[in-house]
């Protein structure tokens, strides 16, 4: 059965539908502010902020160079990402299990948020394989483009108003009580966004077969034949970090400004109005904004982000910071998932995909470097460190053929 324009609607449907419950579940279980904040707050440091960091955002994209060889050999992907999506529900009803049980677990609490926090992030990254695999050959080409638009302007519509509920619930009740529900409202919401992906139809399997033993020549292969694929690595390799920047902060925030929790929910709250603006930017210039100009100007906000950082004085501008942070992270999600369907072909997307891993070396090192530079010689040179590895990101910028 071939992709027509009837099952290529009725995916996209499908598609949204899981980006909306994402959406909500996502302010539940935020890898920028709610769970580095919880992380401080059960007796976490600097080096626990980047462990943690390096396993949620850098880490759990570079495995995706392990599951691409196995999951690209599958015809058919959907039960690959449903597995993918029950491990992240699983993990998250643990995570508010055991905190609402702390007091009973003493000082093994820490570590075992950090087993949880693992099984979430490998989820998502072997989820994420095939994802991208079916989001590739279940929508057709014309549509990929409005879909990426419309998923930003309808997600940043229902985050918001989920913020502004977590906000509550973080003042509503005590640590750790405020967490678990958290993560149990964020478990649900998941679960419900997973019964999008029971109704795609997946109807164009996927062709590539591929060894373990393979597959590192064939990443070779391809950064021969695609230099585009080279200087896409070297992109989310330096521009990647800026995405890992916003729990130092939280960190930085509570060390000090001696920030609570109540200030955790309003650096929520303006983390989601940057993504909501961006939603509605590219919602609104869908068909006349290139893909480069995302790229240089996410360049020169991370850049602006970390100089605001560097020399802030006021607990009163740290919302802004998080503000320009969501900003960053909407358009780096944009055009990385959009510069990917353009470099790569949809018998190749899922092992692409996995190349991911590879632009996924520094950013998930970056984290841990980070932490140890903060512990022993504070944040101004881990500042400085990270404004002149964003910077390299403008060669490769420069590099990029997009069309669109």
């Amino acid at each position: 059965m071939q992709l027509t324009d009837k099952i290529s609607n009725h995916n996209f449907r499908s598609f949204l539908w899981h980006a909306a419950f994402l959406a909500l579940a996502q302010n539940f279980m935020d890898v920028d502010t709610i769970i580095p904040s919880m992380v401080v707050e059960s007796g976490g440091s600097a080096i626990h902020i980047g462990l943690m960091t390096a396993i949620m955002l850098g880490g759990s994209r570079f495995t995706q160079l392990f599951f691409a060889p196995y999951i690209s050999n599958k015809m058919y992907k959907k039960k690959y990402l449903l597995t993918g999506i029950n491990a992240r529900v699983f993990s998250l009803m643990g995570l508010g299990y055991l905190l609402f049980n702390s007091a009973k677990s003493g000082s093994s609490t820490l570590w075992l948020i950090f087993i949880f926090i693992t099984i979430f992030s490998l989820g998502g990254a072997f989820a994420n394989i095939s994802y991208s695999d079916m989001i590739g050959k279940t929508i057709s080409q014309k549509r990929r483009k409005s879909f990426f638009s419309i998923k930003q302007m309808l997600t940043g519509s229902i985050i918001l108003g989920a913020a502004f509920l977590a906000k509550k619930i973080l003042i509503l009740v005590e640590y750790p009580v405020n967490y678990s529900l958290m993560f149990f409202i964020g478990s649900i919401a998941l679960l419900i966004a997973a019964l999008g992906f029971w109704s795609i139809k997946e109807t164009v399997p996927s062709q590539l077969k591929m060894s373990y033993k393979d597959f590192l020549p064939v990443l070779k292969e391809e950064l021969l034949k695609n230099r585009q694929l080279k200087y896409f690595l070297g992109f989310i390799n330096t521009q990647g970090i800026a995405i890992s920047f916003l729990p130092f902060v939280v960190l930085y925030s509570r060390e000090i400004f001696n920030t609570k929790t109540s200030d955790t929910g309003s650096f929520l709250l303006f983390k989601v109005l940057g993504i909501v603006c961006v939603s509605i930017m590219v919602l609104l210039g869908a068909k006349k904004i290139k893909y480069k100009i995302l790229l240089y100007g996410n360049s020169f906000l991370t850049v602006l982000m970390t100089v605001t950082a560097l020399t802030l004085n006021n607990p009163s501008t740290l919302k802004y910071i998080f503000f320009m942070g969501g900003i960053i992270f909407s358009l780096y999600t944009i055009t990385m998932n959009g510069v990917l369907l353009e470099i790569s072909t949809t018998e190749k997307r899922a092992i692409y995909t996995g190349f991911m891993g590879a632009g996924n070396i520094l950013p998930a090192v970056f984290p841990l470097i980070g932490g140890t530079m903060i512990n022993f010689i504070g944040f101004t040179s881990f500042f400085i460190l990270f404004i002149l590895t964003s910077l390299l990101s403008v060669f490769f910028i420069y590099k990029l053929r997009c069309v669109r």
